[in-house]
């Protein structure tokens, strides 16, 4: 009977520790990316197209609720062509990083999610459709006419990443971002998927 016991404690001790590790998991992804691609258009521009699964931790969730204007940052980094030449020529017309800012927040009375790039906001009826906005674009040009040639559009690379902007955070909950896991929300880099021009 008592080897009966152990055995049923092992197995409910390995289950707990196997939930506790999807759980771990789970959280530590909050941020993933669903779709991620560039094409050099015949202008010599880049266009980006991304799309992320996005959850918030518990603690934004419920500054979120409170009020709370969560900013996001989308960024994009050229990756390729990474020689010392190419940058020398092409510095004075070109920033080879970008940039797109996304605000989310709750408004109580209406219930709804309102989701704001620059000037242009939409709502949204839950939070699940509203996050599936947060670094969603299609055809996002990063670069300059004339910048790329679209002749060699094997040559170029870039790389994106969608993160949690705490600097747009209230102060007071600036300090609590600072080093908590729970306040933290950032996808790694992502390589674009380069497309052929059309």
């Amino acid at each position: 009977m008592t080897a009966f016991i152990t055995r049923c404690f092992k197995k409910i001790s390995l289950i707990g520790l196997l939930l506790c590790c999807l759980a771990t998991a789970a959280w530590a992804d909050t941020i993933a990316s669903r779709r991620a691609e560039a094409e050099v258009m015949p202008d010599g521009t880049l266009s980006v197209s991304t799309r992320f699964l996005t959850r918030l931790t518990p603690s934004l969730n419920e500054a979120l609720q409170q009020g709370v204007v969560l900013g996001f940052r989308l960024e994009f980094q050229l990756t390729k062509p990474r020689s010392t030449s190419y940058y020398l020529s092409l510095r004075e017309w070109f920033d080879p990083h970008a940039q797109l800012g996304f605000k989310l927040s709750y408004q109580p009375l209406t219930g709804r999610y309102r989701v704001s790039i620059g000037s242009l906001s939409n709502y949204y009826p839950t939070l699940r459709e509203a996050l599936a906005t947060i670094g969603a674009i299609q055809g996002w040009r990063v670069l300059n006419p004339g910048t790329l040639d679209p002749k060699k559009a094997g040559a170029v690379a870039g790389q994106v990443r969608l993160m949690l902007d705490i600097s747009e955070l209230p102060k007071p909950f600036q300090m609590n971002a600072l080093g908590s896991d729970d306040w933290t929300l950032e996808s790694d880099w992502i390589k674009l998927d380069m497309k052929d021009a059309g």
